[in-house]
This record gives C-alpha cells, sequence and structure tokens, in this order.
C-alpha cells in the first residue's frame, strides 16, 4: 500500500507539473521559444552563445587558439600586467550574452541573476570559497535610486547564496557620480573613474587580509575593477580577483582592452 501510495503521488506531481507546462509553459531565457528545463536557453541561442573555455590566460581569462600549457599569460597581460590577479568570464560580450546583460540591467527582468550567477560560478569556481569576500562593483547612489537595483549586487548576492561565500554589498561605494562609460575611450574610461571609489572606513576590519572576488555583469576596458582593485587593495585587501558574466572581446574593436 504504501509503493502504491508513493507512485500515486509521483503521478500526481507528473500530471500537475505536465498542466503547469502546459499553462505556463517554459521559455529561452533569451527569445520566445519553447524550452525543455527552466532557466534554459533554447537550442539556436545555446549554439550562438559566446561562452569562453579553456585553454585560457590565467590571469585575464581570455582563451588561447590552442594549448600553451597550464598557468601560461596572453601576450597582453604579459605586456600589461592588471592590478587585480585573475579575471573569469562566461561569455564575449555578444549575441545571447549580450541580451541577457542588456535584459537584466534595462528590461528590470532579476529573475535572470540566478541563472547567469550558476554560469558564473561554472566558470569561476576557482575563485569561490567560503573564505572569499564577494563585492558587487557599486552603483552611485543617485544612480541607484533612479534604477531601483543594482545588478551585480544581484549577481553577488545569487553567486554567495549557491557557492557559500561571503558577501559585502555595501562595503565597496561609488562616492563620485561618473558620467556612463558607454561610447568613451578607453583613456576617457581610465580619467572618468579615478578616485571614484571608496571603502567603508567603518568595515576595514572586515576587508583586512581578505581575499575579494569582485562581481559586475560586463567587463569592457577594465577601468572600473581597476580602480575597484586599487582601492580596495590600498585599504588591505589581500588580493582582489574579477568575476563577470560578459567580456568585451579585446579584438573586437581599437579602443577596447581587457584591462585599464
Amino acid at each position: 500500500m504504501v509503493i502504491c501510495g508513493e507512485r500515486l503521488l509521483d503521478v500526481s506531481k507528473y500530471a500537475g507539473s505536465l498542466l503547469l507546462d502546459g499553462l505556463l509553459p517554459r521559455r529561452c531565457l533569451c527569445c520566445d521559444a519553447r524550452v525543455a528545463f527552466e532557466a534554459g536557453l533554447c537550442a539556436p541561442c545555446w549554439r550562438a552563445m559566446p561562452f569562453l573555455e579553456r585553454p585560457w590566460c590565467q590571469r585575464l581569462g581570455t582563451p588561447f587558439s590552442y594549448d600553451v600549457g597550464e598557468g601560461a599569460w596572453s601576450p597582453r597581460a604579459i605586456a600589461e600586467p592588471p592590478l587585480f590577479d585573475r579575471l573569469r568570464a562566461v561569455a564575449h560580450y555578444d549575441g545571447p550574452a549580450r541580451q541577457l546583460v542588456l535584459s537584466l540591467k534595462f528590461s528590470r527582468r532579476r529573475e535572470l541573476a540566478a541563472p547567469m550567477a550558476a554560469w558564473m560560478m561554472r566558470s569561476g569556481g576557482e575563485l569561490l570559497d567560503a573564505e572569499c569576500l564577494l563585492l558587487p562593483v557599486p552603483l552611485h547612489w543617485t544612480r541607484l535610486v533612479s534604477r531601483r537595483f543594482n545588478q551585480a549586487a544581484d549577481l553577488a548576492r545569487e553567486i554567495a547564496g549557491q557557492s557559500g561565500a561571503g558577501y559585502e554589498p555595501v562595503l565597496l561605494k561609488r562616492r563620485k557620480r561618473t558620467r556612463q562609460q558607454v561610447g568613451l575611450t578607453a583613456k576617457d574610461r581610465l580619467r572618468n573613474v579615478r578616485a571614484a571609489f571608496v571603502v567603508d572606513r567603518t568595515r576595514l576590519e572586515t576587508l583586512a587580509g581578505r581575499r575579494v572576488v569582485l562581481v559586475d555583469d560586463v567587463l569592457t576596458t577594465g577601468s572600473t575593477v581597476t580602480a575597484c582593485s586599487r582601492c580596495l587593495l590600498s585599504a588591505g585587501a589581500a588580493s582582489v580577483d574579477v568575476l563577470t558574466f560578459a567580456l568585451v572581446d579585446p579584438n573586437a574593436s581599437d579602443d577596447i582592452a581587457v584591462h585599464g
């Protein structure tokens, strides 16, 4: 009787699932196509997603065209080593990856943060453990009021919840309202964020000697995370890594570099 009852319960759950799928069918995160799994991509969007895969530069996370050995640095990383230790990203900022970033940030599709964070954990798992401190790249308070949320904080919160890492959403602050980075050259981006960030002086003990992972939705030139890294290291962080969902291809434009 117990076995029959369990089977009946399983059948009921399956029937309920089919009914729910009929009323509210699962949809691709990027388009309106039906998919088999919740929070997934349809086959065309999956094929179009410009995922970054190993082998990649140990420092910048940019893929090599062939395997040059574990721990290798790219010529760009050797020529201009960034202030942060390591950068990891899910995909290049193109196609479905770009659409997801824009939908989260400007269409306020905050439900995208959870699946995007899961992909970020897959790409940056080596950066995450219970001892690290996750900090979102902050917005100025006036921009936060107008936008109502910080997409980087949504991503960092999801990653912390799924990985067990520490999460400090207000330890790093943006004290200067900077111009939008879109459309600026790499040099102008650096000037724009110079001295824009500050660490909460009442939380210095929380930061001291800790390994920090900065979280953002997209990295273009890296000027913002460079400014954040400089601020955090000066305030006592042991090291800074960067974890972002999308990375603008440094070869896509003469004005775009991976770091500032």
